[in-house]
């Protein structure tokens, strides 16, 4: 009688450890889906590999050079990824989305102008594209210009493709120019539409702490707190999130008196 269990651990063992010499034999079809499925399931070190004997076989396939260059990316390799990415657009200049994984890659590397330039190709092929919206708005953030990013990120929110986080990003902002009534009554609008959002909650914290209302200041932390432990953390919120500099040591402030 044969052992069901057994069998089905043995054929999870042999699908784990296909060897590339093995590979060789499946269809382009196939070795891209395994790639794009790896990628996507966040098995960056696997997906790279199966990115790069794909495109062994592959080398004019703009998708899956686009593809290993966000993987690229995403193991810490900008440099690998800018390559990508440029090969992709070389082989498909009309395709738009080299272009901003491009930018992202750049951005990494502080390349502002040249992360700006390629956002702004999104930009002039499709205005209304959230992402390159939001990430422009991020860069002229980077390089202090307030006014500008404010811009961007409030069309980046009246978008109906608008993510939670070009609003909030759109109110920060606004806190950074200082208008902190319009800044407030943002926050509140999103936080109202996303009571579980760290962020609103974290940057309502800051606000709050800095007109003098350290009671719900203190509510509103311990919200986001519960939700994400990285707003504590000054280099993150200014060059991972990229919040303002005022918020950002606004918030740094109130953390600093809660921890007495």
């Amino acid at each position: 009688m044969i052992n069901i269990g057994v069998v089905k651990v043995l054929l999870l063992i042999s699908i784990v450890f296909v060897p590339f010499s093995s590979q060789a034999k499946a269809s382009p079809k196939f070795l891209f889906e395994k790639a794009l499925q790896e990628s996507n399931d966040g098995d960056f070190v696997q997906a790279e590999k199966d990115w790069s004997f794909y495109l062994n076989e592959n080398p004019d396939d703009a998708a899956a050079l686009s593809n290993r260059g966000n993987i690229r990316l995403a193991l810490g390799d900008p440099e690998g990824a800018i390559k990508d990415q440029t090969m992709a657009i070389e082989i498909s200049p009309e395709d738009l989305d080299p272009y901003l994984n491009r930018g992202i890659a750049e951005e990494a590397l502080q390349l502002w102008e040249d992360a700006s330039n390629d956002y702004k190709h999104v930009l002039k092929n499709n205005p209304k594209d959230v992402s390159a919206l939001y990430n422009l708005g991020n860069v002229m953030g980077s390089l202090d210009n307030w006014i500008e990013a404010k811009t961007l990120f409030a069309q980046a929110a009246s978008s109906n493709n608008a993510i939670a986080m070009a609003r909030s990003s759109e109110a920060l902002a606004i806190y950074q120019l200082g208008d902190l009534e319009l800044a407030e009554k943002k926050i509140r609008l999103l936080i109202l539409k996303y009571p579980l959002f760290a962020d609103a909650r974290a940057a309502l914290s800051a606000l709050l702490w800095s007109k003098g209302f350290t009671g719900e200041a203190e509510s509103n932390w311990a919200a986001a707190a519960g939700l994400d432990i990285r707003y504590r953390e000054k280099d993150w919120l200014l060059n991972i999130r990229r919040w303002p500099p005022k918020p950002t040591n606004d918030l740094i402030a109130f953390l600093a008196l809660e921890e007495r």
